[in-house]
């Protein structure tokens, strides 16, 4: 045997010892799922927790009303802070000194505020300064802006990382071809720099999704109440936690199929790249 057949054998050796470390994971993986379904006392866990004629009694409320809510607080929320976000990420990437430290203060703040406090502060501190006006749109336009403020802290980070990901010779070389700065940044920067960062502004749709259920702070309405609130008053009237679970199910019916479109973009960005 000579050193290379020797070599092949202790390479095929040390895959085997591999596959097989592998296999005992996942056989240890299956034998404590296994373990926890059949210790379980599941007709208890079910009368607790999956109570049919509870979540039957939820709809179509559950969806007609308080889904539709969440997703509009979700949208509204996203295109607010994605328009100060990309703000922000300019005035951080600009030669003027006041701008940079007015964007880097303000990302800094947001970024290390509660969202809770954020919405409480705009709900409840906005209309005590400014007794005589509003902010429009009632409940909607206060999380739109108070959810907005945090979104844009991460997302002007998230775009400025993107656009400082561009070559730097695309600006230059529309700048020799006689674009203004301004111009270069709108045609040639910007659609580059977001086609980088679709999939983590996808996942901060999915973050602000779940901050939704700090609305509840505002003092919702049964017309503008969302997910979480709405699981909780009948959470309080049945007695029961089942409205919690299925409003977690229907958390997941927004969240996974995001989830899916971010990995399809990173996929997709891996192939370009």
């Amino acid at each position: 045997m000579d050193r290379r057949e020797a070599g092949q054998l202790m390479k095929l050796s040390r895959r085997r010892r591999q596959r097989l470390v592998r296999v005992a994971g996942y056989a240890v993986f299956v034998a404590a799922i296994l373990v926890v379904v059949t210790a379980a006392d599941w007709d208890r866990l079910s009368d607790a927790f999956f109570r049919g004629d509870i979540a039957r009694g939820m709809f179509p409320e559950a969806i007609t009303v308080a889904l539709r809510n969440t997703i509009i607080y979700t949208l509204l929320a996203f295109v607010f802070g994605l328009t100060l976000g990309l703000v922000l990420a300019l005035m951080r990437l600009s030669s003027i000194l006041p701008y940079r430290w007015a964007a880097t203060a303000y990302i800094e703040l947001f970024r290390g505020l509660p969202a809770l406090l954020v919405l409480f502060m705009v709900g409840y501190g906005v209309p005590l300064a400014f007794p005589d006006r509003e902010i429009p749109g009632g409940v909607y336009g206060s999380v739109t802006v108070g959810l907005g403020l945090t979104a844009a802290a991460y997302m002007a980070e998230t775009i400025r990382a993107g656009i400082q990901a561009v070559p730097k010779g695309q600006l230059e070389a529309a700048r020799t071809l006689g674009m203004s700065h301004t111009r270069a940044m709108v045609s040639i920067v910007l659609p580059q720099a977001f086609r980088i960062v679709i999939p983590p502004l996808t996942n901060e749709i999915i973050l602000l999704t779940k901050d939704t259920s700090l609305v509840y702070v505002l003092g919702v309405t049964p017309a503008t109440i969302e997910l979480t609130k709405f699981a909780g008053d009948t959470l309080n009237t049945k007695v029961n936690p089942t409205p919690l679970v299925v409003a977690g199910l229907l958390y997941l019916v927004i969240t996974l199929p995001l989830s899916q479109v971010v990995r399809a973009l990173e996929r997709r960005a891996a192939r370009e790249r």
